[in-house]
């Protein structure tokens, strides 16, 4: 009698019921933080894009000032132009 009472002990202690309780008392204690730690990061998921945006944009306008030297180069060598004509008028005139 004493074999079968502790068997069946046994048997109920390892019911699978019991271990999904421990389960869930686990999941109960654990799922606040891994929440917590989820919501952080996605908001630095959300700060880091916001950085990698502006670093990208960044050097894009950096891209593109340095392609447009050489219409700076143009207006540099315009201007010159404008100058010297200038100069030749008050030369004429004077």
């Amino acid at each position: 009698v004493t074999d079968k009472f502790t068997e069946s002990m046994y048997v109920l202690a390892n019911e699978p019921s019991v271990a999904l309780y421990r389960l869930q008392e686990h999941v109960r204690r654990s799922l606040p933080e891994l929440a917590q730690h989820k919501s952080d990061m996605q908001s630095w998921e959300e700060q880091s894009q916001g950085a990698i945006y502006t670093v990208e944009y960044a050097c894009s306008a950096i891209k593109n000032m340095t392609d447009s030297s050489v219409y700076f180069k143009s207006i540099d060598s315009l201007l010159k132009h404008a100058i010297a004509m200038k100069d030749q008028l008050n030369a004429a005139q004077g």
